[in-house]
């Protein structure tokens, strides 16, 4: 998966997986299960069937494997036993850790955050997004390249005093991945650069802009299709999206909204993905408001609110304003679920995507913010003064023009943010 084409051609062959959880002294046993069944998610995204799995008590990580070696050689036996290809422990593992465990089992032992990777590469589709994984991917694979699960494995050294193939080929696959890192982060920037010429000229928009954001497999993908019409993939899937994908939405009397879906989020991200997650979420820093959708049915959503004002912070968007959506009402029976989450986030939406409930609300909810991002400005322009009069249907939406004494008069509904271009022509001043 990450390093050499050998490398490729033996994940391949892997088929299946035997799960390992963790319970901290802090964890409740709740909490580790989801972990766990969220890791299990994750597993059938990247295409792999999980045939038993464990969840293991730790109140110290231990430096050779993270967890005690007597506990390793059980889960080593349990994953024989269920026939299963390969470990995937739900913790961070060190390059150290990840060789200790390949060589007690002579079985490849992956952690969470390589699923991930591997889940990212195969569903990055932008350019910026494929740079990203691909960095990211190779800065994970550098200090494994001695991994048992490597080309390398089949390589020995030499006698004292000498270098073997091994060794010389180790040399060679760090210096190629060290050189394929530096070239990546180059063409990284040139991206970045482009970027912000296409956010700069987004921020221009006349149009009102929304972000969907929210923790991974909420719906928002089938929400952007339910206000705008539109197709946008869906799969029941844990980063079924990856990419932004933007649609216009129409509302009566003309009033338009543009919308943009983004990459779910998911707890313990790994560290070297926050960025990739970063820039595919910067739409929510051109956004006018922000549409945060929640799945009510899942008992952590508390948690999963957390994590996503998290980033938001992280992105200096934390102070746009929202609307909180919850979906997935068709999958509740308690009318108490409902009560507390009206309770603690005022002013929510609650709708169900598959039966339609909440749906109108909703845009009703989104009209009367796209309402509150804008004013109502009478406006008196010189004939002269046709170019400024004219951006005034540009950037703003005209409800009656009149001319008269050389006057023309234009009564708009105009955002806030292209207000004080006009302001010394309303007709209060």
């Amino acid at each position: 998966m990450i390093g050499t084409e050998d490398k490729d051609q033996q994940i391949n062959k892997v088929q299946t997986a035997f799960l390992v959880g963790f319970k901290s002294a802090n964890d409740n046993v709740d909490n580790s299960k989801e972990y766990l069944d969220e890791l299990k998610e994750l597993v059938n995204t990247m295409g792999l069937e999980t045939v038993g799995f464990e969840i293991v008590n730790v109140r110290k990580p231990n430096s050779r494997y993270y967890i005690g070696s007597g506990k390793v050689e059980e889960i080593i036996d349990s994953a024989k036993r269920f026939g299963a290809d390969c470990i995937i422990v739900d913790f961070e593992l060190s390059p150290s850790q990840q060789r200790n465990w390949e060589k007690a089992g002579n079985i490849c032992v992956i952690d969470r955050q390589e699923v991930i990777l591997d889940i990212f590469a195969n569903r990055a589709t932008t350019s910026e997004a494929v740079i990203q994984v691909a960095l990211a991917r190779m800065e994970y694979s550098l200090p494994r390249l001695k991994r048992a699960w490597t080309h390398l494995s089949r390589q020995k050294g030499g006698n004292t005093g000498t270098r073997g193939e091994g060794e010389k080929q180790l040399e060679t696959d760090r210096r190629l991945v060290q050189n394929r890192i530096t070239q990546l982060k180059k063409e990284l920037k040139d991206v970045e650069k482009h970027r912000k010429v296409q956010r700069s000229q987004r921020e221009k928009q006349s149009t009102p802009i929304a972000a969907i954001i929210g923790y991974t497999n909420v719906g928002k993908s089938s929400l952007l299709n339910a206000l705008s019409g539109a197709s946008a993939f869906v799969e029941n899937k844990l980063f079924a999206t990856l990419d932004p994908t933007t649609r216009i939405v129409n509302f009566p009397d003309n009033q338009n909204l543009l919308v943009t879906d983004t990459v779910g989020l998911i707890r313990k991200l790994p560290h070297n993905l926050v960025e990739a997650f970063k820039s595919t979420l910067e739409a929510a820093l051109v956004a006018d408001f922000i549409i945060h959708v929640m799945d009510i049915s899942n008992p952590s959503v508390e948690d999963h609110w957390k994590t996503t004002l998290k980033l938001l912070d992280e992105l200096n968007a934390l102070d746009k304003p929202s609307i909180i959506v919850f979906n997935k009402m068709d999958k509740i029976e308690s009318s108490v679920i409902k009560a507390r989450m009206n309770a603690l986030y005022k002013n929510s939406v609650f709708i169900s995507l598959k039966t339609g409930e909440g749906i109108e609300t909703l845009k009703s909810k989104l009209i009367e913010q796209i309402n509150k991002d804008s004013n109502l400005m009478q406006l008196s322009f010189p004939v002269d003064k046709h170019d400024i009069s004219s951006q005034v249907y540009r950037v703003g939406k005209v409800l009656k023009t009149k001319y008269e004494d050389n006057q023309t008069l234009i009564y708009a509904r105009i955002p806030k943010k292209h207000q004080a271009q006009f302001q010394k022509y309303t007709l209060n001043n």
